[in-house]
């Protein structure tokens, strides 16, 4: 059955996904995206052979594909996993086997008579006698089918950049954010966890300077990461005059620029020791 091929497939392809680079992942590809998960979707809601011809279930199987695709990235935007490689990979994989099954399940309780199962060689009628709507429905096929080939090749080639940016955040004891040091003695240490994660699409330096009250107290750095590498440490710092309400400032520098990239701060009490 065509459908055990498609499974094993998708199987193949996950591999490739993994495993390999190049032409033979790109072919595996747009089967795996623009035409499986359509496919089994029909051959589950229509498995006798008596309601869509193959032609009907092949185009329709590429608009469903795009469809299902896009549902699968929508619900993971809205999960911890996001729209990754790695994700809609597995989630789309997941919805070919389980709609496959289902559509086996199906086939099994159909007499064979009434099953839809695609030949290895279709005698299709000469162009002369097929219908305009064939005809039309052939040109759709055709023209999505070229789409969907020119928009991967392009998203290969020309692979998006997305936001550049860095992330920068304090916690306190625990991982807990807001759950920072609100009073200390004159001369005591106080300690803080610090983290920088770099989106920035390049190796880059980074430098940290903590202020109290204006005045520089700490420094650390140069800490350089690549892209998607993440630094998180503990930063002490020892206030050096005595007040209350005193803005304690981290303040991020990106590649030697003399103006801060990200700041951040919390209020801090520090009495004249005993």
């Amino acid at each position: 059955m065509e459908l055990i091929l498609i499974m094993a497939l998708t199987l193949i392809m996950v591999l490739l996904a993994v495993l390999t680079t190049g032409l033979l992942r790109i072919v595996f590809g747009l089967l795996f995206i623009l035409f499986f998960p359509g496919y089994t979707l029909m051959a589950a809601l229509f498995p006798k052979n008596d309601r869509l011809d193959a032609i009907e279930r092949v185009a329709l199987s590429f608009g469903l594909s795009i469809a299902v695709v896009s549902l699968i990235a929508l619900i993971l935007n809205y999960t911890p996993w996001g729209i990754r490689l790695g994700p809609i990979l597995i989630g789309t994989a997941v919805f070919i086997f389980i709609a496959s099954g289902i559509a086996l399940y199906r086939r099994l309780l159909l007499p064979e008579g009434m099953l839809f199962d695609i030949h290895p060689f279709i005698k299709l009628p000469r162009w002369g006698g097929w219908s305009k709507m064939d005809k039309a429905l052939l040109g759709v096929l055709l023209i999505s089918m070229m789409a969907g080939i020119g928009a991967t090749a392009y998203a290969v080639a020309i692979p998006r950049v997305g936001e550049s940016f860095t992330e920068f955040y304090i916690v306190g004891p625990g991982g807990i954010a807001g759950d920072y040091p609100r009073e200390l003695a004159l001369g005591e240490e106080g300690t803080i966890t610090v983290g920088i994660v770099n989106h920035e699409h390049q190796a880059t330096a980074y430098s940290i300077e903590v202020r109290i009250d204006g005045e520089q107290v700490q420094e650390i750095g140069p800490i350089s990461l690549a892209h998607e590498e993440k630094w998180e440490e503990p930063v002490t710092f020892v206030p050096s005059k005595a007040g209350e309400d005193l803005k304690v400032e981290f303040l991020l520098y990106k590649d030697d620029e003399s103006e801060p990239y990200r700041e951040l701060d919390f209020r801090l009490d520090v009495k004249e020791a005993p």
